[in-house]
């Protein structure tokens, strides 16, 4: 364990401090005005520049500045302190982090892009969000609320978050080297410039890894080490022979931009992520076991090409290409394997796509996009397998079998492809009107089309105010892990054939149809100071035809030689019903001398209720508090100190587990307060050093998240003790 004294730190820091001159090609660390970051101009809302006040949507802007004084160092980070975000860190196996966007549970209701380009999962499915979306190269990052499937297609369906970066002109570049409680470790460097006179380069890259507490010395009572029980009640391990509690994560990410001249961007991300596979499950459903642990990655390549057709019409053509793979030594080693080392897992998907993108400015009042995109998929799945998948053998060469059994096990893979049109229509009727309409159709061999509007208007009744209105419709689309994720075991027993038995298998189900969601946002921007500003967003939602788990009437026989008695299957049976409020004030103070203070928050109240099936009862909301409070303070002496307090209070939490007693409740977690406490100290050594020190969960508290989807999973996870970090960032 790594820690280190406060008094080391300050000793540092004024030796740094002494050595500190002055140097005028730094670059500054003022942040910008309250009404600076008002205009600054966003691309995600209408995927055209324009001001905030232009788009019909809720957009939230987080900036360069913001992030570094924030300490938002990954888009786990931003997330959680989001408006209108549930947020349960380490809860998930395979996806570590679940959060929930204004209602809409997971990753796969929200679009993750990069300049634009997708770079979450290439097909759709579940993934980890968390320090592998690392934000050491982001110029600015942008928050679109909403259902934005008439601009972007599947997936935008709760909103779209686009990490924007920027062409690095002049020879420059940062590292930085952080250390921290329970064996943190992390780094990360940006280095670019102009290689010739019309190209110029950005590269960087970041590493993570972190023992974390072991939290079965700070909550004993949610570890005990019990006997690990086979389904049938088998002691396989002894009480007295279990393991320690452990935790660890490690990520990494690549980052890479090439611009020729104006006309031309190649890109390229990669990240990377490991956590145990055993997160979030009780001690007597499974090994914590540091080897067992879940890995994947995501890599994408993507080109741009831009050039002007007409002064007034211009063209953007996109080419990408994007994968995500399960390193095959991933592995369970749970009670579903009878805590046997027979539970590996590996997946992997593809998408390559190209869409080409107008933009025509008819006149000063009417701008017009259009555009039209086709991309082919691959997707490959299998069930637990009894050793690791050798990729260079391909599906039909693995030579697998099903345990206690002579049968071949069966690998699903498919390939499929979409098309995709869409066109919208800007117009400013009046310097206080304007309106939005758009319409795009996706269509995919596998199900077939998906239609989705979007209409809004933009009214400024008085100076400092605009009401925004907006009308979208959105489909997320079935993943492979859905349709072809398959999984049981067998226990050797055979029926008077002969067949092997099996209990309790999940069958594919190609037969899946989207997800489809409706909602209206009213959103009122008011600012009637220069330093201040309000947002409200009200919102309500509908959506129709959710994959849920579902017993099926009769059992699907899909594994030749066995017969299954019982099997599970994703179907298109759940409701949800969603209405919330969110109130963001935002201010600027001088506070005296050279002191300033930016002051933000948010109030979030949502309700909701879900349903499995059409006939069935309604439930309350999972993974969702219905009031929720977030506040932040940055306090800077001009430009060579801050200090930033920030503070949550997460109110009583549903959990994902029905309350049997009372039908329509689920099982809850209490509310908590945590804060955290962050100090920057800039322009050290030459001005080009800075040293931060974070301290998160300050007043050391015991809360726990939400979680509890099924019965070997904790109902509520504890979450980490405190902890800080000491970080040294250098620029030149």
């Amino acid at each position: 364990m790594q820690q280190f004294r406060l008094g080391q730190l300050a000793v540092s820091l004024a030796l740094a401090w002494t050595t500190s001159v002055y140097a005028e090609n730094v670059l500054p660390l003022l942040p910008l005005s309250l009404e600076e970051l008002i205009a600054t101009p966003v691309v995600t809302a209408s995927r055209h520049q324009e001001g905030r006040e232009q788009t019909p949507a809720h957009i939230t802007v987080i900036t360069r500045e913001q992030m570094r004084d924030r300490r938002y160092k990954s888009l786990a980070d931003l997330l959680e302190d989001l408006p209108g975000v549930d947020f349960q860190r380490g809860t998930r196996s395979s996806q570590y982090n679940n959060f929930v966007f204004q209602g809409h549970v997971s990753n796969t209701k929200l679009l993750i892009l990069l300049d634009g380009v997708r770079i979450d999962n290439p097909t759709g499915g579940k993934i980890p969000v968390a320090e592998n979306f690392s934000l050491h190269f982001a110029k600015q990052v942008e928050v679109l609320y909403g259902p934005a499937a008439a601009l972007y297609g599947a997936d935008a369906f709760a909103g779209v978050i686009n990490i924007i970066t920027d062409q690095t002109e002049m020879p420059s570049g940062k590292a930085s080297v952080g250390i921290g409680r329970f064996g943190a470790l992390e780094g990360d460097f940006l280095v670019g410039g102009k290689l010739s006179e019309n190209i110029a380069l950005t590269v960087g890259g970041h590493s993570q890894k972190s023992d974390r507490a072991p939290l079965d010395k700070y909550y004993p009572g949610d570890y005990p080490k019990v006997a690990a029980r086979t389904f049938a009640g088998t002691t396989v391990i002894p009480a007295s022979q279990r393991e320690d509690y452990v935790g660890g994560i490690s990520s990494e990410s690549r980052y890479l931009r090439l611009d020729a001249t104006e006309h031309f961007t190649l890109g390229y991300y990669r990240n990377r992520f490991a956590s145990l596979t055993s997160t979030g499950d009780l001690s007597s459903a499974a090994l914590f076991l540091d080897d067992a642990r879940w890995n994947s990655s995501i890599e994408t390549w993507y080109g741009k090409f831009r050039f002007e057709i007409s002064p007034d019409l211009k063209s953007e053509l996109v080419v990408d290409y994007s994968t995500y793979e399960v390193n095959p030594y991933s592995r369970y080693v749970n009670i579903f394997t009878n805590f046997e080392d027979e539970g590996y897992d590996y997946s992997k998907s593809r998408r390559r796509g190209i869409e080409e993108n107008l933009t025509w400015r008819a006149n000063d009042r009417h701008v017009v996009l259009a555009g039209l995109g086709y991309r082919d998929y691959y997707a490959l799945e299998t069930p637990d397998l009894p050793r690791p998948y050798d990729p260079d053998k391909g599906p039909l060469g693995q030579g697998f079998y099903y345990p206690n059994t002579n049968l071949p096990l069966r690998l699903f893979q498919t390939n499929y492809y979409s098309w995709s049109g869409y066109v919208q229509w800007q117009a400013q009727w009046t310097p206080s009107l304007s309106t939005t309409i758009g319409l795009r159709d996706d269509w995919y061999s596998t199900y077939g089309n998906s239609l989705n509007p979007r209409i809004g208007v933009v009214w400024q009744p008085l100076p400092g105010n605009y009401l925004k209105l907006l009308y979208g419709e959105a489909f997320r689309a079935p993943a492979p892990d859905e349709t072809l994720g398959a999984f049981g075991s067998f226990d050797g027993s055979k029926d008077a054939s002969g067949r092997y038995i099996g209990k309790n298998f999940r069958a594919t189900n190609l037969s899946l149809q989207p997800e489809k969601s409706r909602s209206l946002s009213l959103t009122w921007d008011w600012r009637p100071l220069k330093n201040f500003n309000l947002v409200t967003n009200v919102y309500h939602s509908r959506v129709t035809d959710i994959i849920v788990t579902r017993d099926e009437a009769v059992s699907t026989q899909y594994i030749p030689g066995a017969i299954l008695s019982k099997t599970t299957a994703k179907q298109n049976s759940g409701r949800d019903h969603y209405r919330g409020l969110d109130l963001i004030p935002q201010w600027q103070v001088h506070l005296g001398g050279a002191w300033t203070a930016d002051l933000w928050g948010s109030y979030s109240y949502i309700k909701g209720t879900v349903q499995d099936a059409i006939d069935d009862i309604e439930w309350d909301q999972t993974y969702i508090a219905t009031h929720k409070i977030k506040l932040g303070t940055t306090f800077r002496y001009q430009d060579w100190f801050t200090v930033t307090p920030r503070l949550q209070w997460i109110g009583e939490t549903n959990t994902g587990r029905k309350n049997t007693l009372v039908p329509g409740e689920r099982l809850k977690v209490d509310a908590h307060t945590v804060a955290s406490l962050h100090f920057g100290f800039h322009k050290l050594a030459g001005e080009r050093l800075s040293v931060y020190f974070d301290v998160y969960n300050l007043f050391d508290e015991r809360y726990y998240a939400a979680h509890g989807s099924s019965s070997t999973t904790m109902l509520a996870v504890p979450q980490q003790p405190r902890s800080y970090m000491a970080t040294l960032q250098y620029r030149f």
